[in-house]
Parts: C-alpha cells; structure tokens; sequence
C-alpha cells in the first residue's frame, strides 16, 4: 500500500524562504536538479519530436542536455542579450541546431498553439515574487497562447506558496488540467546548516474545451500514481505538506532535540485517509545508549493510542526510556482502518519510517520493531455520531492490557482524550472476579449494550475505569460514618457532567438511600449514555439538560436546596489553556460560593482537577481554600488528574497529613454498606476506599 506523509507541524513560508533566498546566493538553479534527476519526469510529457518553448532558459545545461538526447526542436528564449549570447556561441560548433533568441516572455510574438510544450525550469519562482505577480501572470497567459490543445507547461519548481499558487489558480480558471509531481529533495546527505528542499513538477495540460469539473492532482515521485483532489486549496495544502515533511526530515537529520517530538500522519495514497501517525521520540543525550540501539518502531495496539504511555508526553518519554534507544518512532494505527497482520504492518511501515532515522546510523543497521504482545491489538467502532456542541464523536469497544474489553467514547476533535470508559463483561458468565467476590448468582443485567461483535457483552456498573471517579466514591466518607451507614436517611447528590454516566450509575445503584441530580449541557452525550453504557435513569437518578453554571445559579438564587455531595467532572473544550478540567468559570469565587451555600453543614464539593499550568492552579487553590474551611487534595498517581475534595467544617488543614480515625471508621463503614448493597444488585462493586483516601493531603 502507497503512503502519503502528512506533517502535524505547519511550514513557516515566510521565515523559512526568506532564510533559504538569503541563503542560496548566486546558486539559484543549483537546487532545481540536473537532466538526470529531472529526466524521469520530463520524457513523460514532452517528446523529442515535440517543438518546445524553453521559457527563460539562462545559462542552464538543460536544453543542452535534451538536444544530446534526441531532442531537436527546443526553442530558448531569455530576456538577457548577455546570455543568450554565451549560449549561443558555446553550442554553435556542437549543437548546430540548437539556438538562442533574446524574446520577453510576456510576449514573445509566436503564433498562438504553435508548441506543443513549454518547458520553465526556475523562471516562474524568478518572476513571481510578490511585487510582481502581474509580471508572471502575463508570463502564463503567453505560455497559454502559444500553447497547442493537449499542449503541456512543464515548470520546474520550488513551489514557493505564493508562486504555485499562482500558476495553480491561474491554469486551473483557465481550464487546463493539473498534475503536480513530488520529487525527493536533491541532496539528501546535506549537513543540519543546508536545506533540505523537494523539487516539483507543475504539468499543466490545455483542453479544447474545460472540463466539467477541475483536474488537480498530485504524484510522489516520477512514478506515484496520481491522487485526485477536488479543489485548488487542497492541492496546494498537499504540496506544502511535502514542504513541511522534508523540512522535519532536515531537522531529524542534524541534532537531535529531545524536547521536540515532531510527529506526522501518513495517509493511504489513493483515498488520502490518515492510516497511521508516528510520534519521534529521541533519548536524551545523557542516557546511556547501547552503541547498536540506534533506532527503533514501536506499534501501539489498536485501542491503546488514548493510554498514558503511548497518549501524552511524559508516557511516551518514559516508553523510549525503557525501551533504552536513540531513537523511537512510535506509531499508533488510525480507526476505520484495515490491518492485516503485524507483519504486513512492518511491511508498509519500512520504507517511509527508514527516513526518519537519527543521524549517523550504520547503512546496514538492523531496526527492529518493538511492540505489546506482538500482535495488533483489537478495536471495533460500535457507534458513530454526531453532536451540535461537540461534533462527530465514535463509541469503540477495545481489548485493554489485562484482557478486558472496554468501551470507549472518543470526540474526533480530540482523539487522543478518552471522554468516557467502561469496562465490559461477558454475559455467559461472572467472571473470575465476580466468582471470588461473591458466591451468589448474579442476576439478569439490567441493560445490555446494543448489537456488535459484544453482542454477549453488557457494561460493568460495579467498575470504575477513571481513578479519581473511585475517589470521589471514597470522598462520601467525608460524610461520616452515619450518613454512609444509611442510618440517618437520605443522601443527596448532585453532578455537573453526565460523560458515560458511570460515576452517577454507580453512586445510585450502589449508595443507599441516595438521589441523584445530573447536569449535562449536551443532549447527545445523554443519548449515547443511556445506548452504549447501560445508563439508565429512574425516580432516584434524573438527569437535567441545561448549563451547569446557570442551573447552579438559578438553584442558590431560588433557595431551599441543599446537597450532601456536589461533584464537578467537566472537561474544557479550549485546548490553549492551562486547565484542561474544569473550564475556568466551574472555579471563579462568585459560582464557588453558590456551592457552599448549596452543602449541607456536612456536605463536601468534590473537583476533578486537570492542571499542567502550576500558577494557575496555585490560583484554584486559593480560591477555595478562600471560601471552604476545609481543602483536601487525593494527586492520581501516573496522571495530572487530582481530585480536590472541600467541605464548609472540620480543621483537617490543622492536621497532618494522614487519615483521621474518624475518616478511615467511615472508609470502612462505607466500603461495608456498598458491599451489602450490592448483594441484591446484578453488579459487585470493585473498589478499596481505604486504599483511595491512603494518599489524600492538606492542599
């Protein structure tokens, strides 16, 4: 299968062009290539018996290059009298038949359609600089003119943004078809201090008539198929991807850089679909490197892309650190794909991934490829979607690491974020668990997820996959160990944030005595609860479709609510802020003291916290410890997550940094009372309270 690279880091036009002009100095056509890294494509469309315009031929051996094979009827013309000079008395004793006119491009007073091509190696980047574009318009709207139908321009170029643009919009208004071909760049082996720039070939052919539809398409190489594109702007995104891929194939080759870890997509050649992405991950200069450990792949299983290790920064350096190579290339297989085997994978793999070798690796080095298991992993799209607020998300089932399949919602905005999870069970039988945990017969499962390849699966309301939802579980304690005890009546709850409706399941099926109030501003992350993740409402769990913070608003202003536990577990869809979860108006003063005012004297608001940016959430911090007596933080171990759990009393902020008695009597009563609870649910409860409150602190 044909691959396609696709950069995820955008081309600097500007900067980098005007360091490379600068640059190249007098060696202006030096980098175009000579016959023989031309040729290939060049015979392709223009025949030796074919009359051909070479358009500002300068002193190019080109032309002479062509004559010497076979070609006899070129026509050079340059604006130069000094050129067109020294080219003609330099082959007028060789190449008889070849000759040089002093002509304007612009108008050039040849019979219109009396070429059969039009051959420009470097002259459209020469005339179309920015201030001058009318000038290069004139210049193809001449080459047009002279051209005969099925007439081909042929322009050899580097593809500067404005200058194919250019060429592109204007062929392509005209009605000319177009095909741009991708050549490797001239001088692979460059030092890190040169630049590493593809050659393309602008082919346009003139039609008698225009199509009904643009043709635009892109080749890699002298012999890649043609990839069809329906629009101008997309055949130019194409070509600067090819910028952008040989530039980070520069960069790879000169110093290594362990703080940056470029990545690409590379894409199915014929559909353009993304099929894989690759992560570089080098080793840092300090690591002690075996000499042979130059270079390795690592294939993430399918399903695993959003785990930690293979999903965020720090997992990945950790999994180059452990796997103890210079560097690693880790590569994660893209949904809506086909995969044969782990074999066919390397197979395709090989030839693009041996380009981002790190410098001075032996040519004949062995690079292995790394993975979990040796196999592919499994993945299997049981939904699909589409939501007003959010977009297109997919509901996916996955084999995680110990055997177990979970289901998994994923936004396509952000496909490297696991919305929501699940752990699925079979309903054959309890399970190995279940066995050990309860010598009872389960009953029926009370919702079972629909049709797919785990038709015989339902989701396990007893297991939380997200830590801190197990913490915030173990946060009731804080209660106290009546309230836990279901001694003293009713335990109120309310939720911003529905996601898969795990958290807000369990606590109704397995708290006693609880109601549960949701809050979810997105009607179709209820939907795809109560379908795929066996949520189910009822008199004691209800879910409101509305604005977390003007529902929280509207219940202070109303008075007469108040709520044992309030729980915020809501992700921010702005990605450029240092907080990820909650958005910043879930933890402004104003609305964090319309939550007290909702507690119980014994109540406890309960934050998903998710902050890289460590002055802001110093700044959370101080808010809360402004409105709440009592702030306590439980870090998750392995990720940024920490669940802040904050109360109206206690003097906890006077004590050490361990458990009270009182709370862990709590821990305990409570861990007991979800177990018999459980006794008459389908579902076992999975989860150690005591070992969840073990590392809660002072914030």
């Amino acid at each position: 299968m044909s691959l396609l690279p696709r950069t995820a880091e955008e081309f600097s036009s500007a900067d980098y062009w005007e360091r490379f002009f600068r640059k190249r100095g007098e060696k202006a056509f030096e980098w175009y290539g000579d016959y023989n890294s031309l040729c290939g494509v060049l015979h392709k469309y223009i025949k030796p018996r074919e009359k051909v315009l070479v358009v500002g031929c300068g002193n190019s051996e080109l032309s002479e290059q062509l004559y010497d094979v076979g070609y006899r009827h070129l026509t050079n013309i340059d604006i130069s009298e000094t050129v067109v000079a020294h080219m003609n008395q330099r082959n007028v004793q060789r190449r008889p038949d070849l000759t040089f006119h002093q002509v304007d491009a612009t108008q050039t007073g040849y019979d219109s359609g009396s070429f059969q091509a039009a051959l420009d190696k470097g002259t459209l980047d020469a005339m179309a600089s920015e201030e001058e574009g009318v000038v290069a318009s004139k210049m193809l709207a001449e080459v047009g003119r002279v051209l005969a139908v099925g007439g081909r321009y042929v322009c050899v170029t580097l593809a500067q943004e404005h200058v194919i643009k250019l060429a592109v919009e204007h062929f392509a208004e005209a009605g000319f078809a177009i095909r741009i071909h991708c050549l490797s760049q001239q001088n692979p082996d460059l030092d890190s201090s040169s630049f590493a720039l593809p050659v393309f070939i602008l082919v346009c052919t003139k039609f008698r008539q225009p199509p009904p539809f643009k043709v635009l398409e892109m080749c890699q190489g002298e012999d890649g198929a043609p990839c069809r594109l329906v629009s101008v702007p997309e055949l130019l995104a194409a070509v600067k991807e090819r910028q952008a891929y040989a530039l980070m194939l520069q960069k790879l080759r000169g110093a290594t850089d362990t703080a940056s870890t470029p990545s690409l997509t590379l894409c199915h050649a014929a559909t353009g679909r993304p099929r894989y992405t690759l992560t570089v991950q080098d080793s840092p200069p300090s690591a002690k490197v075996p000499r042979t450990n130059h270079f390795a792949i690592f294939i993430v299983p399918q399903g695993r892309e959003s785990d930690w290790l293979y999903g965020s920064a720090e997992g990945r350096a950790q999994l180059a650190a452990s796997a103890n190579f210079r560097r690693l290339i880790i590569v994660a297989m893209h949904r809506d794909q086909e995969y044969k085997d782990m074999q066919a994978v390397q197979s395709e793999l090989s030839p693009m991934v041996m380009e981002l070798a790190p410098p001075g690796m032996p040519a004949n080095q062995q690079v292995p490829f790394l993975s979990v298991g040796g196999d592919l992993g499994w993945r299997e799209v049981v939904g699909r979607g589409i939501s007003d607020l959010t977009g297109e998300y997919s509901v996916e089932d996955v084999r995680g690491e110990d055997g177990h399949v979970y289901r998994r919602l994923i936004f396509m905005n952000n496909t490297q974020l696991v919305q929501s999870e699940s752990r699925l069970r079979s309903t054959a039988t309890t399970g190995s668990a279940q066995k050990k945990k309860s010598k009872k017969k389960s009953k029926p499962p009370a919702a079972e997820t629909p049709a797919s390849a785990n038709k015989n699966h339902i989701v396990d309301r007893g297991f939380l996959c997200c830590t801190h939802h197990e913490v915030m579980i173990a946060g009731f304690a804080m209660l106290g160990k009546e309230a836990v005890s279901n001694k003293d009546g009713q335990v109120s709850v309310l939720v911003v944030g529905l996601g898969g409706g795990g958290l807000p399941q369990f606590i109704r099926d397995f708290v006693p005595g609880v109601r549960v109030e949701v809050v979810e501003l997105d009607p179709a992350v209820l939907e795809v609860a109560k379908t795929w993740f066996g949520f189910q409402t009822d008199d004691r769990l209800k879910v409101i479709l509305g604005d977390g913070l003007e529902y929280i608003s509207m219940l202070e202003s109303k008075g007469g609510h108040s709520y044992d536990v309030i729980m915020f577990d809501v992700d921010s869809k702005d990605r450029s802020l240092g907080m990820s979860c909650p958005p910043p108006a879930f933890v402004e003063t104003s609305l964090l003291e319309k939550v007290c005012k909702l507690l119980t004297p014994r109540g406890v608001f309960m934050l998903n916290l998710v902050c890289r940016d460590s002055a802001l959430r110093q700044s959370v911090l101080e808010r809360l410890q402004a409105v709440f007596l009592s702030v306590l933080s439980r870090p998750i171990e392995g990720e940024v997550n920490e669940v802040l759990l904050c109360s109206r009393g206690g003097s906890e902020r006077d004590k050490p940094n361990t458990i009270p008695q009182e709370l862990q009597q709590a821990a305990k009563t409570l861990q007991g009372t979800l177990q018999r609870h459980s006794q008459n649910a389908p579902f076992n409860p999975q989860i150690d309270i005591t070992a969840m409150l073990k590392d809660l602190r002072v914030a």
